[in-house]
């Protein structure tokens, strides 16, 4: 028998885990469905955030020995993704505005995503700015819009506002990134149960599966599924733009 590392079996008891990004619109569209069709599961799992780091994250998690795997969007991708998120949000009678994005510190929602965690409104956060950034095309790298919305969530605005220069902050960003990187996280929306993966909206169904069936092994595969399988729409690929089929 094989003897596992210390790693390995951290990853074998660890449970189910969600990557999410405040950023990608599969992952909006993820969390959308999650909550929509398993909302039993979304309470049972990790929430871990995935954002591109700035040049002081990317250098701090070189230093701490992890890395981040990124390839520049091409244009005919982009365009894609564009006209696939479209063609999603109808199917789930969404509307939404494409946002735009102006020189986006990624660290600033998702290092207030912690700092909202702290307060025990992490989900909360996640749901707002989700809102903010895709229904109502808010540009949620603007401070002034973080601590906006954290007034409206009854949070500490001035710490979410700023929560990109907070060194504590800074710092469970890089250990994010780490679990990043340890967990062969390469795009979003991901999932992970032990050691299974899986990467889109359209893997969603299959991960929740794979949970039930290892709660409860005699029991249907599917008994927490309220909703019918996502349609496959999800094509592969390799950049860290956007996700749940882009990388």
């Amino acid at each position: 028998m094989s003897e596992r590392t210390g790693a390995e079996r951290g990853r074998g008891s660890a449970p189910p885990r969600f990557y999410f990004s405040l950023r990608s619109p599969y992952s909006w569209l993820a969390y959308r469905d999650l909550l929509d069709g398993y909302p039993g599961l979304a309470d049972r799992l990790e929430w871990r955030p995935f954002f591109e780091p700035d040049e002081r994250s990317a250098k701090a998690l070189a230093e701490a020995g992890g890395s981040f795997s990124y390839v520049a969007m091409s244009r005919a991708k982009h365009l894609y993704i564009l006209q696939d998120v479209r063609r999603l949000t109808r199917e789930r009678g969404l509307r939404m505005t494409w946002p735009v994005d102006r020189d986006p510190v990624w660290e600033v929602p998702h290092l207030a995503y912690l700092a909202a965690v702290d307060e025990g409104r992490g989900r909360e956060f996640v749901d707002r700015v989700h809102r903010a950034r895709w229904q109502e095309g808010r540009d949620i790298c603007d401070r002034a819009v973080i601590g906006e919305l954290a007034r409206e969530l009854d949070l500490d605005a001035a710490r979410l506002a700023s929560a990109a220069d907070d060194p504590g902050l800074r710092a469970r960003g890089v250990e994010a990134l780490l679990a990043v990187d340890r967990d062969g996280v390469f795009g979003v929306p991901f999932f992970v149960d032990r050691y299974d993966r899986f990467w889109g909206t359209d893997r969603l169904a299959a991960f929740a599966d794979a949970v039930a069936a290892r709660a409860d092994p005699a029991g249907p595969r599917a008994a927490e599924r309220t909703a019918a399988p996502l349609a496959e729409h999800v094509p592969p690929g390799g950049d860290g733009g956007h996700a749940g089929g882009c990388g």
